[in-house]
Order: C-alpha cells, then sequence, then structure tokens
C-alpha cells in the first residue's frame, strides 16, 4: 500500500542530495506528482501530504481531479493536447507542458479568455525517438521566435522525455542538451519566454535531471503509486 507521505520523504531527501552535489538550493525544485493513473483519493493524499503541484495529462482526468479535490494545488497539463481540447483545459491548468507546434499556438490564442497569459513549456524531443512527440533541437529557437505573433502565451520553459534507461546515468546527454538549449533562449531575452524554466526528470531519473538543472520534474510511481498494477 502506497503511503505518499512516506515517498514524498524520501524523494525530497533525495532531491536535496542531488542538489548538493550540483550546488543548487532544493528550494528551486518543484515535484508535480503526476496523478494519471491514480483516483482521485490519491492525489487528494498527495495534496494532503505537502504536494503543491499535480500533472494530468488528459483532459477528462484534469477536469475530474480538479472538480473532485479540494486542497489547494497547482495544475499541470503535461500530456499531448489536442487542439480540439484546448477550450476544455487552458482556463483550467496554471502550466502547458506540451506546447510543440503553431497551429496549438494559434488555438490557445483564438480561445484563451483569462487574465494574463498562458504559462507554457516548450516541448522538445531531444533523443528524436519517433514514439516521442516534441520539436527537434535544431527548431525550437525559430520556433520561439515564431510565438511572438501570439500574445496569449508566455513560454515559461522547455520541457522533454528522456527515454527510459536502465541505468539512469545514461539519460544525462539528454537533459543536458535540453539545458543548453534553454540558456540560448535566454541570452535573447525574449519578452514573451523569458524561458527560466526546465520541466525534465520522472520517477527514474529525475535526480540526473536536477542535477543538470530542472526546476520542475514529473513524479508518478515513486510518489503516487500506480493503481493499475501492483506498483500501488
Amino acid at each position: 500500500m502506497v503511503v505518499v507521505s512516506d515517498n514524498l520523504l524520501n524523494i525530497n531527501q533525495e532531491i536535496k542530495q542531488a542538489c548538493e552535489r550540483v550546488g543548487r538550493q532544493q528550494e528551486e525544485i518543484n515535484i508535480v506528482a503526476v496523478t494519471k493513473y491514480v483516483s482521485n483519493e490519491r492525489a487528494e493524499e498527495a495534496v494532503a501530504s505537502g504536494v503543491k503541484h499535480l500533472g494530468e495529462s488528459r483532459a477528462e482526468g484534469l477536469l475530474e481531479k480538479r472538480e473532485a479535490i479540494t486542497g489547494a494545488a497547482t495544475w499541470h497539463f503535461i500530456g499531448q493536447l489536442q487542439s480540439r481540447k484546448v477550450k476544455d483545459v487552458i482556463h483550467e491548468c496554471d502550466y502547458l507542458h506540451s506546447l510543440d507546434r503553431i497551429s496549438l499556438a494559434k488555438e490557445i490564442q483564438k480561445r484563451y479568455k483569462g487574465d494574463g497569459t498562458v504559462k507554457c513549456f516548450v516541448q522538445v524531443n531531444v533523443s528524436g525517438e519517433e514514439s516521442k512527440s516534441g520539436l527537434t533541437p535544431e527548431g525550437v529557437m525559430s520556433f520561439i521566435e515564431q510565438l511572438q505573433a501570439y500574445d496569449a502565451i508566455e513560454v515559461v520553459g522547455l520541457m522533454t522525455m528522456a527515454p527510459y534507461e536502465s541505468v539512469p546515468e545514461d539519460t544525462r546527454p539528454h537533459f543536458k542538451k535540453l539545458k543548453e538549449l534553454q540558456q540560448e533562449i535566454v541570452k535573447r531575452e525574449f519578452a514573451h519566454a523569458p524561458c527560466h524554466e526546465l520541466s525534465m526528470g520522472m520517477s527514474n531519473d529525475y535526480t540526473v535531471a536536477i542535477e543538470e538543472g530542472a526546476t520542475f520534474i514529473r513524479v508518478g510511481s515513486r510518489l503516487v503509486g500506480d493503481e493499475r498494477s501492483n506498483l500501488a
């Protein structure tokens, strides 16, 4: 039986150690609990245990959990967002982690009716895997430049999903590359793309991602379990 508070304690200890190895402050790291495969009750337990960020990858899951959970949370949409779902999601999440095409930017611009901007991570397919979405590293800067035309969008950072590796250290080159891309964007000082954040690292490799600059880590099974399997 998963006890979220115990898992969170262990994860925070590992984050502290990773930060100490590279001279970072633990306060820089935000844990996004990925709750796609767990019940509303488990997600509520996570919030009660001190988790401040919840991540959903389906529009239906986001809307259901937002309605069910009473604790205060910052909401992240971390999956691929279909243009037809933008109107359902864009006012219900605080961060979108998967901006990867101009057609999606156009739909966000059209549908967003809130104050301020939609905080977005541009998704980059650093590994080049065909199974993963996202821009090529070579296409990122041009895409960022094009986004200047959409004043509803603020590019707060970059996001990537590294390949699953049995040896987490093998993911390091992918995280290092994303950090290099982020720094190139920061140097350009775009008003619409401050790009100070990096969303990278999951249950298997988040300590490596932290060592390479992650500010948001997306943790599912290690934190809240997976109620589809015996991981829970």
